[in-house]
């Protein structure tokens, strides 16, 4: 099912200042928050669940394996590009991406075991393995940072599943690190 990508000008209304303010922090529209002001709360609320992420106590580089591990395991090509551009530009290390993109162990010990957890979050459906739950404990993370993660997850299901229902075509800034899920 194809959605229209929206423009400042075609937006609905209750969408545009959202939009607009999106446009000017980013310097383009990214194809995503154009798809999303067809429904202004989703869009409202996944930009708002990302300043919150924002605030969470995990820093940036695991912030960005949270949201990267959520587009991967959810088979998101356009999240996964356009995280994997972001990052870069955050200076988040190229073979931490790399390592998430093709679903590899990541070298350093307590990103692989946010990358783990991440993982059996998702695929377990809010259910992680108490292996997992342990080792990412283990790492140094705390029993606040697994309730972050659950919002990281939430974040990113938000984009996933608009980006799958909505066909949301790849945007020019991201196609560089265009990406599909290996069978």
């Amino acid at each position: 099912m194809s959605y229209k990508v929206h423009t400042v000008e075609t937006a609905p209304e209750p969408a545009r200042e959202t939009i607009t303010a999106v446009k000017k922090a980013y310097g383009f529209l990214p194809n995503l928050i154009g798809v999303m002001a067809q429904a202004p709360a989703l869009m409202k609320a996944y930009r708002q669940a990302v300043d919150l992420f924002d605030e969470t106590s995990l820093t940036p580089a695991e912030r960005h394996v949270v949201l990267l591990t959520v587009s991967f395991e959810n088979g998101c090509d356009y999240c996964v590009a356009a995280h994997t551009v972001i990052a870069g530009m955050q200076k988040v290390p190229g073979p931490v991406v790399q390592a998430i993109r093709t679903g590899q162990s990541i070298a350093d010990s307590r990103l692989e075991a946010l990358r783990r957890f991440v993982s059996s979050v998702v695929i377990n459906r809010g259910r992680p393995s108490a292996a997992d739950t342990a080792a990412f404990l283990q790492a140094g993370f705390s029993k606040t940072q697994v309730l972050e993660v659950v919002l990281g997850v939430g974040v990113k299901t938000l984009s996933n599943y608009t980006n799958h229902i909505a066909e949301t075509p790849l945007d020019p800034a991201f196609a560089s690190a265009a990406w599909t899920k290996a069978a």
